[in-house]
């Protein structure tokens, strides 16, 4: 196991390793989650759930709270932009099973920012500290925050956002390396997580631009306590396992794999969803595979499971399947 993976503890919450599972909309559910357990992250965290959806009771919505035995520890996000309705979604939240409740302040898209929600709060830091603040003290789980670095290059806004959030009784802080306005471009500024680190005695995790084992030991040299992987995990569960050092998994692995995937999907969601969002992300469980456009294609036109399975027994061994 490589140096840098160790035991991560956020307020009474003990994860078994500091490798985390980024919160990802329409892909971070309860099946792609418990693969990513099973590959290796101590922590994964939910698809950020909005406040405003919950205090109206929209079932949608509930029905993403649910939290399974498989999947724990487990990081429940929501995200709004006034204290009252965070407190409430934090407390259902609780009930559902989190162990962790996350607080999005960093999510540059357009939709969730004119809720204000998101990125847009990174301009009101003495409303963020009420927002965090009011989720502490309606709940007894850890509480913590998930934010950028700044709005724009150039500014310096993380360190101030992490201390904001220590001193509102924050358990631990992410954050995304990159300026709002950035997205996911561009390098991450790991000068500025090494200041946020050095701004406050909690766990700061480190999130941007983390791919491989290089990547990962770079963010752990400025300082953080855990580092969390978004879109790197996907079509690879087994990215926290081979950061900590075990070989790469094998293509007949991902086929297994992904089967699973799609056939927990429909489980879950009945098979017309279910199989609809497993198409969101077929592209990265094929990358690399010879003929990988015609198998996406191939897999993307599937319209049941039966069509998946066939599909991908002609990939791999059916009897490994």
């Amino acid at each position: 196991m490589r140096d840098f993976i160790r035991p991560l503890k956020i307020g009474a919450v003990e994860c078994p390793s500091n490798l985390i599972l980024a919160p990802m909309a329409g892909i971070t559910d309860a099946p792609f989650r418990i693969l990513c357990r099973e590959g290796g992250a101590g922590l994964v965290c939910a698809e950020m759930v909005s406040a405003n959806a919950l205090k109206v009771e929209s079932q949608k919505s509930l029905k993403m709270l649910r939290v399974n035995a498989g999947e724990r520890p487990l990081s429940m996000q929501i995200f709004g932009g006034d204290a009252q309705t965070i407190a409430l979604a934090a407390k259902l939240a609780q009930q559902s099973g989190a162990d962790i409740i996350d607080i999005n302040a960093g999510c540059p898209v357009k939709k969730v920012n004119k809720a204000g929600a998101g990125c847009v709060l990174m301009k009101e830091p003495a409303k963020l500290g009420q927002i965090i603040a009011a989720a502490v003290t309606s709940v007894s789980v850890p509480v913590t925050l998930k934010t950028r670095i700044s709005l724009t290059r150039g500014e310096v806004l993380g360190p101030l956002l992490c201390r904001i959030a220590q001193d509102s009784g924050a358990a631990a802080v992410t954050i995304h390396a990159r300026a709002a306005a950035d997205v996911h471009s561009g390098p991450p500024d790991l000068k500025a997580l090494e200041d946020c680190c050095k701004a406050v005695s909690i766990p700061i995790i480190g999130n941007g631009g983390i791919v491989d084992a290089k990547s990962a030991r770079a963010a752990f040299e400025t300082g953080c306590a855990g580092i969390m992987i978004g879109r790197a995990a996907v079509g690879n569960p087994f990215i926290f396992s081979q950061l900590a050092g075990c070989a790469p998994a094998g293509a007949r692995d991902k086929i297994i794999l992904f089967r699973r995937l799609v056939e927990e999907n429909v489980k879950l969601y009945g098979q017309r969803t279910g199989i609809n969002r497993s198409k969101k992300t077929v592209g990265y469980w094929v990358r690399g595979f010879e003929n990988a456009a015609a198998l996406r294609e191939s897999l993307v036109r599937a319209q049941s499971l039966a069509e998946v399975i066939s599909i991908l027994s002609e990939v791999c061994n059916p009897k490994s399947l």
